[in-house]
């Protein structure tokens, strides 16, 4: 019978925030984690609390709390954790007491604002996932302003190459000379997502800055400033278990 608590080994690397799942399967597929003193060849392979795993021959420690933080992202910074060009990460910008987090989806490079950092895997999929049904907000300035016409066809949806893209709540709050500023909202997020939609439209994108995820906001963050959420808020938000020991979301 399987025990109730057992998990995957790279799921629970990552639940301690010593790599990432994917980063795991590289890991075990080059030898360096054994579980009880045996390598393993399998990323599936399931591990319980009373499990000795080692990486490189050191123990790996118990799975951290979860933990979420707010981060101001600001422009010029790649959210992937290194860049083959050697442009700047976040994680180069990071203050140095975190320990290791990841994203929450990304940012592009000249994309700034709201990013939510977690130190746990598990939780960064689960946010990401357009079934939350949280809504993500950005405050948008673009060359030219959208008519009615076109703001309702964004709200039904379009499709540009072939791609789908749902609906996306767009209200003009103000216009200026050759310049507007706009509130666009939407519950998914594909890749570059409001500048593709809005190009294909005639509006370049000039500025690109999120200010909700879902019930968490910028607020008056300063640029390049790091908040951790309340475990109160965590608990009530997300449905995080407060315990450290018992780490699982409620259903």
């Amino acid at each position: 019978m399987t025990d109730p608590s057992s998990e995957r080994i790279a799921k629970r690397l990552s639940r301690a925030g010593v790599c990432s799942r994917r980063e795991a399967e590289r890991w075990i597929a080059a030898g360096r984690i054994t579980i009880d003193g045996e390598k393993i060849s399998e990323a599936g392979t399931l591990v319980t609390a009373a499990s000795d795993i080692r990486v490189d021959g050191k123990p790996v420690a118990a799975p951290q709390a979860t933990r979420l933080w707010r981060y101001h992202k600001p422009s010029g910074l790649l959210c992937t954790n290194r860049d083959p060009e050697g442009r700047y990460t976040i994680f180069d910008r990071l203050p140095k007491h975190l320990p290791r987090v990841m994203t929450v989806g990304r940012l592009d490079f000249d994309s700034e604002g709201l990013l939510l950092l977690t130190n746990d895997g598990g939780l960064a999929r689960r946010l990401e996932l357009p079934q939350t049904g949280w809504l993500r907000r950005y405050r948008v300035r673009m060359f030219g302003t959208p008519g009615e016409k076109e703001i309702a066809a964004l709200q039904r949806g379009i499709v540009i190459d072939g791609m789908k893209y749902g609906a996306i709540e767009t209200i003009v709050d103000s216009s200026k000379g050759s310049n507007a500023w706009l509130t666009v909202s939407l519950r998914e997020g594909k890749n570059r997502e409001i500048r593709k939609v809005f190009e294909h439209l005639g509006y370049p994108v000039s500025r690109l800055i999120r200010t909700a995820y879902g019930p968490f906001q910028l607020g008056k963050m300063d640029r390049g400033s790091v908040e951790e959420v309340p475990r109160r808020v965590l608990k009530d938000q997300v449905g995080i278990e407060i315990s450290d020991e018992n780490r699982r979301w409620q259903a």
